[in-house]
């Protein structure tokens, strides 16, 4: 598997983030936070409206790891998140991670991960490494 990747391939998709699904989010890990929820509250604060979970953008990379590249079977085994602007509900976003290093003795890859929004401003930047699924792993599995 590790060894059909190039540095410089990549993956992006786009997603639209909607109030419900940062309901969804906020129910589901207990982060009811006003920042993300309350109207009144963020007209005060610089954001001026509600901002969509951190956390929520930065898991948008899992579809193309787990998925596209590397693909099926692939472990994610760390992440870094720089958010640089916010992020509000209903957004265009581009979500997208280029390969930045292959370690083929450790099994690993390391990407640069990067979400846009509509005018091709970068929102977040970050690096995630993971552990593609080894070639006999898949060859076991189907013996």
């Amino acid at each position: 598997m590790i060894r059909r990747l190039k540095v410089g391939d990549f993956r992006q998709y786009q997603k639209i983030i909607t109030s419900e699904d940062i309901k969804k989010f906020g129910e589901l890990t207990g982060d009811m936070n006003q920042a993300h929820f309350d109207e009144t509250y963020c007209a005060k604060t610089i954001f001026k409206k509600p901002i969509v979970h951190g956390m929520l953008v930065g898991s948008l990379f899992s579809k193309i790891f787990g998925l596209d590249l590397p693909g099926e079977g692939t472990i994610y085994c760390g992440q870094s998140l720089k958010f640089l602007k916010p992020i509000y509900p209903d957004m265009v976003l581009t979500v997208k991670a280029t390969i930045k290093e292959i370690i083929l003795e450790k099994n690993r890859v390391i990407f640069t991960t990067e979400i846009f929004n509509e005018m091709n401003e970068c929102m977040l930047t970050g690096e995630a490494i993971l552990m593609p699924r080894k070639e006999d792993d898949h060859e076991e599995t189907h013996k």
